[in-house]
C-alpha cells in the first residue's frame, strides 16, 4: 500500500512538473532564436544568428546572468512571415524570455500577439518605427534604431556634405526599396524631409528577392537622381551595386540603410562598390573590441563557436551580438528589481527593457567600448538611443566616414506619437498612464 501511495505521489509530481513552463522547472532562462540561415537571405541572416548565439555562450561561460544559465533554441523561418509566426507559436510556451523576429513583416504579425502572451519583442534596428512609443506599443522595443531615425540621419548626413539643408532644394533623391513592410518603412520620414527642404523624391520598389532590377535601373538612368538611397536586404544589395557599376551610377552617391551595408553586400563586387556608403547601427567592424576578443578566447578557442571564426567582429555578426546583449541586459536589469539569481518572466523582462541604463562606463566594462553609445530607455521611449554613423566601402573594408549623427527628435517624436495615436485609435487601445508605467 505504501509503495502504491509513493508511486502515485511521484506520478502526480512528474505530471505537475510537465505542465510547468520550462523556466519554472530549472534555473534556466530560455531564449528562442528566430533565424534564417537558408534561402535568398541566408548569407546575411547567418552571421547575425552566429553573433547572437556566441554572446549567449559567452554569458554562460562567465557563469550566466547572475548565476542563471541561458538555454536557447533556433527556429529556421527563411525570412517568410508565415513561418516566422509558426516559430513564435511553437517556442512561446517554453518559457520564452523575449523574441527577436529579425523581420519587419514578422514584427507586424506579432505586434498584437505579444501583449496577449506577455512576451516582449526586441526589434533592434527594424520593425515598426512608431513602436518607439511605449505608451501605445507596450511590448515592442525598437532598441537603438528605427527606420524613421535612419532616414532622418541619412538626409542630415547628405545635407552636411552639400553644405546645408538649403542646398537640397531642387535635388533629386531616389529610394530603391525592398517591396515589403521593411522597405516601405522609411517613406513617411523621407516624404516629410522632402517637403521641408524642397527635394524631389522618387520611389522605386523591387520585388523579392531583388535579383531582377533592370526596370528599376532603367528608371534611374532616365531620372538621373543626385542621390540614391538603398533599402535592400540580401542579394538585392549586391544586385543594386552591380547595376550601378554597369550603368555608371557613382557609388559615392549611393547611401544604404544599415541592412545594406555589410560584408555580404559588397564582397562579390569588390572595387566595383568602392565609395558606396551605408549607415551603421552605431557599430561597424570591430575585430579588436574587448567583447570580441573575449568571445574568441572563451568560446571559439574552446571549439564552441557557432560559425566561422573569421566573421567574428564583422558588421552583421556584431549586430547579432549587440541584439543578444540588449536582451541579456534586459534580464539583468529585471533581476535588480525582482531578484538576482532568479529566472525572469516576460513581464519582468519588459520592465527591465523599459529601464535599461547602459551608460558608457557600463558599456566599457562589458567590452563594448568604442562599439556603441549609451542606451537609456523608459516606459515612454522604447528605443533608447537615436544615434548612428556612416561607413564607406574602400574596395576591401568598411571604414567610418562620419561623426556620430543624432536623429532630429523635433521631427521624429511628433511623427512617432501621431502614428502611435492612429494605431491606438484603430485598435481601440488606451495609452498607458504615468502611474501604470511605475507599476
Amino acid at each position: 500500500m505504501m509503495l502504491k501511495t509513493l508511486a502515485a505521489a511521484a506520478l502526480a509530481t512528474s505530471l505537475s512538473l510537465a505542465q510547468l513552463p520550462a523556466q519554472a522547472q530549472a534555473k534556466e532562462q530560455f531564449f528562442p532564436v528566430l533565424v534564417y540561415r537558408t534561402g535568398a537571405y541566408g548569407p546575411n541572416g547567418a552571421p547575425w544568428a552566429n553573433g547572437y548565439l556566441d554572446y549567449l555562450k559567452l554569458i554562460n561561460a562567465n557563469g550566466g546572468i547572475n548565476g542563471v544559465k541561458i538555454t536557447y533554441e533556433e527556429c529556421e523561418f527563411g525570412y517568410a512571415t508565415d513561418r516566422g509566426v509558426e516559430c513564435y507559436e511553437r517556442l512561446k510556451g517554453k518559457g520564452a524570455t523575449v523574441f527577436q523576429p529579425l523581420s519587419t513583416g514578422v514584427t507586424f504579425a506579432l505586434t498584437e500577439k505579444a501583449p496577449v502572451d506577455k512576451i516582449p519583442l526586441i526589434t533592434a534596428g527594424y520593425g515598426r518605427s512608431e513602436s518607439q512609443d511605449g505608451g501605445v506599443f507596450t511590448w515592442n522595443f525598437p532598441l537603438i534604431g528605427s527606420y524613421w531615425m535612419a532616414a532622418d540621419v541619412l538626409i542630415q548626413h547628405i545635407a552636411k556634405k552639400e553644405g546645408g539643408f538649403d542646398k537640397l532644394k531642387g535635388k533629386k533623391f531616389t529610394l530603391v526599396y525592398h517591396d515589403s513592410p521593411y522597405g516601405k518603412e522609411p517613406i513617411p520620414m523621407l516624404t516629410e524631409r522632402s517637403k521641408m527642404h524642397g527635394f524631389d523624391l522618387n520611389l522605386i520598389p523591387v520585388a523579392h528577392p531583388g535579383v531582377e532590377q533592370k526596370s528599376a535601373w532603367l528608371q534611374i538612368r532616365q531620372n538621373r537622381p543626385d542621390y540614391l538611397l538603398l533599402w535592400g536586404w540580401g542579394v538585392m544589395n549586391t544586385a543594386a551595386l552591380k547595376e550601378a557599376q554597369a550603368t555608371g551610377f557613382p557609388r559615392d552617391k549611393m547611401f544604404g540603410v544599415w541592412w545594406a551595408g555589410a560584408e555580404p553586400d559588397v564582397k562579390d563586387v569588390g572595387d566595383g562598390a568602392k565609395g558606396y556608403n551605408a549607415l551603421t547601427m552605431q557599430h561597424g567592424v570591430h575585430p579588436d573590441a574587448k567583447v570580441v576578443q573575449e568571445i574568441l578566447n572563451k568560446v571559439h578557442a574552446k571549439g564552441q563557436g557557432t560559425g566561422p571564426k573569421d566573421e567574428v567582429g564583422q558588421v552583421l555578426y556584431m549586430r547579432g551580438l549587440i541584439s543578444s546583449m540588449l536582451a541579456v541586459e534586459g534580464v539583468r536589469r529585471a533581476q535588480e528589481r525582482y531578484g538576482k539569481g532568479k529566472v525572469m518572466s516576460g513581464e519582468q523582462v519588459r520592465w527591465g527593457l523599459e529601464n535599461l541604463a547602459l551608460d558608457q562606463k557600463k558599456l566599457d566594462g562589458m567590452g563594448f567600448g568604442g562599439v556603441m553609445r549609451p542606451v537609456s530607455t523608459s516606459c515612454q521611449d522604447h528605443m533608447g538611443s537615436a544615434w548612428a554613423r556612416v561607413h564607406t566601402w574602400d574596395g576591401k573594408a568598411w571604414k567610418f566616414s562620419s561623426d556620430w549623427l543624432q536623429a532630429d527628435e523635433a521631427i521624429l517624436k511628433p511623427m512617432v506619437k501621431q502614428a502611435a495615436d492612429k494605431y491606438a485609435a484603430e485598435k481601440k487601445l488606451t495609452r498607458r498612464t504615468p502611474a501604470e508605467c511605475q507599476s
